[in-house]
């Protein structure tokens, strides 16, 4: 119970669910339906990997520490601020047919679409109680996830853009004029990237693998409108290196020059070294450090104003203790949790800043300031 005399610095507010883990991606074999030459077997995107995070939070004791918030079941009218009514219909007709692809590798069982809007949800009422003050940042402990579904398109285990749909709410029930993302999933933000690319009051910035998901994806050519789009695309085999040299050189620079009132994460851990759809090689310990990065920008320029949301991360043993690392951060926890796998991890070869990825970090800078 290393949490049990804790004191926590900041009022973290975090949205969970017990419906989140019902939804039903079905007896995929991995991300492909099972053929004759595909046995059945679990989508990758499962409910393991966040019941077992929202277990170490409780068997820590900072689960005690947290102000939790139920999520309420988003209406069609706040989904319509990014989604046409046309891709509500769709994901309704595939549940009540029994389940199925909704789209792009995103099966859906019969309820899908029902906790899907309580995962809009949560993030509303994150934002709504960050931007009220009741809580400094928040964490959204969803599914499903959502950084890569398109206005009309369910992807990449995605139904709704969760993140995004705060955003906008934000946008227009707060009077927000300038939101920052950060996106660290080991997966190209595409979803998030295309809701915004032509709105510069939003700068959204991912790091991700070179070409991983979706294919062809994710390049530095792609800037925005106001030049409000930062992608780092990081080779295979970056570490601790790697990701703290980017947010050096320029996710931080980007951040302090945008000045946000609010910032998002979608907060994936597939970067992770033990996550089996990446191959980068993060350990808790860095998910914690790209944290306290992103808090010291919103301290300073959006009152600590931070909303995290749930994305990828696919390794049942090693999200647990990296979410747990990033919630330990949010909420100032005096106690912190030793990661068991820490060592190991960060004793990989190649953690250190390669020649590779110094000058795809460059490339990046270099897309981004210009001059």
């Amino acid at each position: 119970m290393i949490h049990k005399n804790s004191t926590c610095k900041r009022t973290t507010g975090l949205v969970a669910s017990e419906l989140y883990f019902w939804h039903d991606t079905m007896n995929w074999c991995g991300f492909f339906e099972p053929t004759m030459t595909l046995q059945p077997g679990e989508h990758f995107e499962n409910p393991e990997t966040k019941r077992r995070m929202q277990n170490l939070l409780q068997a820590t004791g900072l689960w005690d520490h947290l102000q939790l918030m139920a999520p309420d079941a988003a209406s069609n009218d706040v989904i319509g601020l990014v989604h046409p009514q046309s891709h509500i219909d769709h994901l309704a007709a595939v549940c009540a047919s029994g389940g199925g692809d909704t789209g792009a590798l995103t099966p859906a069982g019969p309820a899908s679409l029902d906790i899907a809007r309580m995962a809009v949800g949560g993030v509303i009422v994150a934002v709504d109680a960050v931007m009220a003050g009741d809580v400094d940042n928040a964490y959204v402990l969803c599914r499903p996830p959502g950084h890569h579904a398109l206005p009309e398109l369910a992807m990449g285990f995605c139904l709704f853009a969760n993140a995004a749909i705060g955003i906008r709410h934000a946008q227009k029930q707060h009077g927000v004029t300038r939101v920052a993302t950060v996106d660290w999933d080991v997966h190209h933000g595409n979803g998030t990237e295309a809701i915004f690319l032509d709105d510069p009051s939003v700068l959204t910035i991912s790091l991700h693998q070179t070409n991983l998901f979706p294919p062809d994806s994710g390049g530095t050519d792609v800037k925005g409108a106001g030049n409000s789009n930062l992608n780092i695309p990081l080779p295979p085999g970056s570490g601790s290196g790697a990701y703290r040299e980017a947010f050096e050189r320029v996710v931080i620079p980007a951040l302090e020059t945008f000045e946000p009132e609010l910032i998002v994460i979608p907060c994936g851990f597939d970067a992770s070294a033990l996550d089996p759809l990446g191959i980068q090689m993060l350990a808790s310990e860095d998910f914690r450090w790209m944290t306290r990065q992103v808090m010291a920008v919103a301290d300073k320029h959006c009152s600590g104003r931070i909303v995290a949301t749930h994305e990828g991360g696919y390794s049942a043993t090693y999200v647990p203790y990296c979410g747990l690392a990033v919630v330990e951060e949010l909420s100032g926890a005096s106690n912190q949790f030793e990661d068991p796998f820490q060592d190991f991890v960060e004793n990989y070869g190649g953690q250190a800043l390669s020649n590779d990825q110094a000058a795809a970090i460059e490339q990046a800078h270099k897309a981004y300031f210009p001059r």
